[in-house]
């Protein structure tokens, strides 16, 4: 007889079970998935995900986003890329499953950043779960989000626990109302950067935008459809940049297009319907699969710096093949400026960079044309075809390229290098500053300035030149809290703080127990 005291039926529940997996061995039932295990659980959430039918989604993750040296996100959580997405359009709805804990992290994330609107969150319990009631929930949320006079689409993202269980968002209805229905899974252990999140999401809509057009005629976007062929811009990018392009592209008779991701929904259409897409990061592997299935040729790279602003050109007249004369016309029209402007705003210094954005090898091609000396770059994001000619370029010059590059590489970089400058993330940017290193945050300071043509040829100067020449300041801050003390002894103290011994070696005996336990686990 059970001394357990029970409040209600609950107990007796009947818990709907998937069925085993003979292929897998050791791999936990959906239903004993521990809610409290998220994105740094690693291979535990992905074993339960695979146990609940979800191979086929992760599998197509490790081939859109391999996993680098590290098996879990080292960036904030990765959700908060797409949420991103979803956030900064137009007449969308955007809801999340997850546990409470993760939706509140990034529901206040995406204030912080500027959302003006409300996300939405379908609650759950252990029993709802793995009774199946969860999807129902989410099923009658977005029946109820669905008024075609507030949204044109609602984009329902399962976070890493309903992924780990299985919960169906494919046996959603694809239309309600004719609202779309746009669900997607974008776990932290299979998604290994909030960049690459927001490709999750961008695949997504232009997979659904791609098949309205294959079924007939679609609407044209609120600013009209240009009257020259055009040039989608894939990735986020400073707002004066596309305009920079397309007054390159002007004496080639082409104009800028969309930039993917899109503000509104009627803007995918105008982004499927290019001559080609300007990968500019070139991360977003399942929006590039979207394009190519539409027959729309790729090009890689970005018009950074003289150099890569000629090669670019280049490609893009390739791509439509236009004569050389057209080329060379709008190449004559820019380059003078780009020289002229990165002569006039020098860089010296050498830099060590390293970020999760995606441009982070552009960047650094910008600042070396600047002046600058930059013997390692590293980024969070994987190598892919697209970004080849930036790493070939950098390579030619003597950088080091570390594609996947984990916070311990960007740190060992930075301490044994001991540059004049660190950009990177913030992590990155504590331990310079520890160091007396001057350091800028490489999103919030780097990426969130202009880049292309001759406005980016210039821009970077002021912020990293007043950085290196902070130096000095730096050395003085060291000085002045020199003494305060790291880790137990941080602070002022008046004696000396009570570090218990004892305490600790119990706690790490605790943990040597586990990782005895998870090797001998490994070894079944």
């Amino acid at each position: 007889m059970s001394d357990e005291v029970r409040y209600d039926g609950a107990a007796e529940a009947e818990v709907i079970k998937a069925a085993p997996d003979e292929t897998a061995t050791d791999m936990p039932d959906a239903a004993s998935v521990d809610t409290g295990l998220g994105c740094h659980s690693g291979a535990e959430m992905e074993k339960a995900a695979r146990m609940a039918g979800q191979s086929e989604i992760l599998d197509q993750y490790a081939k859109d986003y391999p996993q680098g040296p590290h098996d879990k996100p080292q960036s904030m959580c990765p959700a908060f890329g797409s949420l991103r997405v979803g956030l900064r359009m137009k007449r969308v709805a955007t809801v999340l499953s997850g546990s409470a804990c993760c939706v509140y992290g990034l529901t206040f994330v995406s204030h912080f950043y500027g959302a003006r609107r409300s996300v939405g969150y379908v609650p759950f319990n252990s029993e709802s779960l793995v009774t199946g009631k969860l999807f129902e929930d989410i099923r009658d949320s977005v029946h109820e989000l669905a008024d075609p006079d507030r949204y044109d689409a609602v984009v329902v993202t399962n976070l890493c626990v309903p992924t780990a269980s299985g919960v169906p968002l494919r046996l959603l209805p694809r239309e309600i109302n004719g609202v779309r229905i746009v669900g997607i899974d974008v776990p932290g252990f299979g998604i290994p950067t909030h960049a690459e999140a927001k490709d999750v999401l961008a695949g997504a809509m232009l997979n659904y935008a791609r098949q309205e057009v294959e079924a007939g005629p679609v609407p044209a976007p609120e600013g009209g459809v240009s009257d020259r062929p055009t040039v989608t811009l894939l990735g986020e990018m400073f707002p004066a940049d596309p305009m920079m392009i397309g007054r390159m592209l002007d004496p080639m008779g082409l104009a800028v297009g969309p930039v993917v991701p899109c503000r509104e929904w009627r803007e995918l259409y105008a982004a499927l319907d290019c001559g080609a897409v300007a990968a500019i990061h070139p991360f977003y592997t399942a929006a590039i699969r979207e394009f190519e299935a539409a027959g729309r040729p790729i090009v890689g790279s970005a018009p950074v710096g003289r150099d890569g602003t000629a090669a670019w050109l280049a490609g893009i007249g390739d791509a439509f093949g236009l004569p050389a004369d057209k080329v060379a016309a709008a190449q004559n029209a820019v380059l003078p400026e780009i020289e002229t402007a990165l002569s006039g705003a020098p860089v010296k210094g050498t830099i060590t960079l390293s970020g999760y954005e995606g441009s982070e090898l552009l960047v650094a091609r910008l600042l070396i044309e600047s002046g600058a000396d930059i013997p390692y770059v590293g980024t969070a994001c994987p190598k892919t075809p697209w970004s080849e000619a930036d790493a070939d370029w950098l390579r030619a010059r003597g950088v080091t390229v570390k594609f996947r590059a984990s916070l311990e590489d960007d740190c060992a970089a930075m301490e044994g290098l001991k540059p004049d400058l660190a950009i990177g993330t913030t992590p990155v940017v504590q331990k310079a500053k520890e160091l007396a290193i001057p350091a800028l945050y490489f999103t919030n300071l780097i990426s969130a300035r202009p880049l292309m043509g001759p406005a980016g040829a210039g821009s970077l100067a002021e912020v990293v030149n007043a950085a290196i020449a902070g130096r000095e300041r730096m050395e003085n801050m060291r000085a002045f809290f020199e003494g305060v003390g790291t880790g137990d002894t941080a602070g002022v103290w008046e004696g000396e703080p009570n570090i218990r011994e004892d305490f600790r070696a119990l706690n790490q005996k605790k943990i040597d127990k586990q990782k005895r336990a998870a090797k001998a686990q490994e070894m079944i």
